[in-house]
Parts: structure tokens; sequence; C-alpha cells
């Protein structure tokens, strides 16, 4: 039997490589990327994975990918939204433009909310499918030198659930990770920073998250072990959620 289709938004680095090569011994995945062909072009022989461009942000982009999964993939069984981008400069939020705040929304909240819109709609008509937002711990953590990213990411968060909602009697669920601290090309310049604020105790679980914890995440659900946990959120990121005295 050919493997189920996954979508991967993001794939050829970070979180969404460790994602790809996960699902890559399971399903076919389709990998997107923006800009860096290289890389792709690295994960997709790596993996096996096809890597088709997309710019989240660009709606004429979107629409050229979704035709090619029509195309050639269909039906899609699993989306994994992860792509996402960080503010180019970290500014306080009384000095932060309103350029950088409509590329953060335009990336990180509108392009996958309308990927989704388009595979669910498809997922409909299939009878079957899972989706999954990777947000953020920023979703609920107020940093205010990207005040931006921390705004898309909330409503990112609310996403999930208005679609969690909407799918759920078409037994279609819908999940949430939100992965803290996770060493990635992201945090390069502040690493040092979080692993000397880790050891001194800002996470309970004293170490900093890998690409290969969210992608473990993505795998129980991928596995359907959560399939009676829609609208769900899974807190990869080594107890800081928790609250403590």
């Amino acid at each position: 039997m050919a493997k189920p289709i996954a979508i991967v938004t993001g794939g050829s680095r970070g979180i969404g490589q460790a994602i790809v090569g996960e699902l890559s011994q399971t399903h076919q995945v389709l990998g997107t990327y923006n800009t860096n062909r290289k890389a792709a072009d690295e994960v997709a022989a790596a993996t096996g994975a096809v890597m088709l461009p997309c710019q989240l942000d660009n709606p004429s982009s979107r629409e050229e990918f979704l035709h090619e999964v029509q195309a050639r993939f269909s039906p899609v069984h699993l989306l994994i939204n992860n792509a996402g981008i960080a503010p180019r400069q970290r500014c306080d939020i009384l000095e932060a433009s309103p350029e950088s705040f409509d590329e953060l929304m335009a990336t990180n909240l509108k392009g996958p909310y309308f990927l989704t819109q388009r595979i669910a709609r498809s997922m409909l008509d299939e009878g079957m499918g899972r989706i999954v937002f990777v947000s953020s711990i920023s979703s609920f953590t107020a940093s205010i030198n990207r005040g931006d990213y921390c705004m898309a990411k909330a409503a990112l968060s609310m996403a999930v659930k208005l679609f969690a909602a909407r799918l759920a009697p078409h037994n279609i669920p819908v999940f949430e990770i939100q992965p803290g601290i996770i060493r990635t090309d992201m945090i390069a310049a502040v690493a040092a920073d979080y692993d000397r604020r880790i050891s001194e105790g800002l996470l309970p679980q004293r170490r900093m998250g890998e690409p290969f914890d969210v992608a473990s995440a993505v795998r129980a659900i991928a596995d359907g072990h959560l399939d009676y946990c829609t609208g769900q959120v899974l807190h990869v990121d080594g107890g800081f959620h928790l609250r403590t005295l």
C-alpha cells in the first residue's frame, strides 16, 4: 500500500527538519521551504521527502503549492503547520515597526490559517485527516522585545481551537504543539544566555529542548494515539508552563 501523505511546512531546517525525518519512516512527506533550496535538497536526499517551495505569506505561492499537491499527492492525511519566522530585529514594543508586525502576522498566522482552510476542505471530502499547529510558549508568555511574534502565536492558538471545533464532528482532530526553548537556528544568537538561565532554574527539566522532542510529539499524533483529544495542547517545553511555589 502507498504511504499516507503528510505535509510539513518549513521542513528544511530546525524543528521542521526533525519532523520530516521522523514522519518519513511512515509517510510520504511533502516538505515546504521558502528560500533555502540547498537545505531543502539535503533534507530530501536524507529522508526521501519531496521538498516544494512555498512562501506562506504569498497567496499565489500557496495556491501553486496546493495545486501541485492536488495534482500529484492527494489525499493529504496529515498537515503539520510548522513554518514560522522570528522578528528580523528584536525591538521593544514601544519601538517596533508596523512592517515587522505585518510580516510576522502574514507568515506566522495568516499563511497557516488559510493553508489549513484549504487542506481541511479536502480532508472533509475524504472523511479523514489530522492537523497540527506548531505554535510556541510565546503564545502565553509576554516577551516585550518581540511583541509581534507573541501576538501572532497567541492568535495561532485560537486558530487551533476554531479548526478543532469545526472539524470535530467529522473526526478530523486538530492539535497544538507548544515548543519551549528548542535548540535551533532561530535562537542561536541567544542560546548561551538561555543555557545559563536554564542551569539557574528557568526550566523544571534542566535542559534545552531539541527538535526531536517536538518530532516525538508529532509522532504520537500521527500514529493516532491522541485521536480522542482534539483541541489538545501538547507542551513540549521542559515544564516551563508549570506554575510552582
